[in-house]
């Protein structure tokens, strides 16, 4: 004897799940993320050692 549970569920329409392509291939996606982390290195390269040729020569600062 089934539960009226099963039974609704069993009774219920659900409709068949339809399959997602991605608009790329999987591996795509890391070469992006991978290209942003490295353009977003370069920026942060690019400000090294910024704050000691700003500085003061008494170590002072100007404000």
């Amino acid at each position: 004897m089934k539960s009226s549970l099963v039974n609704l569920a069993a009774e219920s329409s659900v409709p068949k799940l339809e399959e997602n392509n991605l608009p790329m291939p999987h591996i795509v996606y890391g070469i992006i993320a991978m290209a942003v982390f490295l353009a977003l290195l370069g920026v942060l390269w690019s400000f090294r050692n910024t704050a000691a040729k700003t500085a003061s020569p008494d170590g002072k600062s100007e404000h």
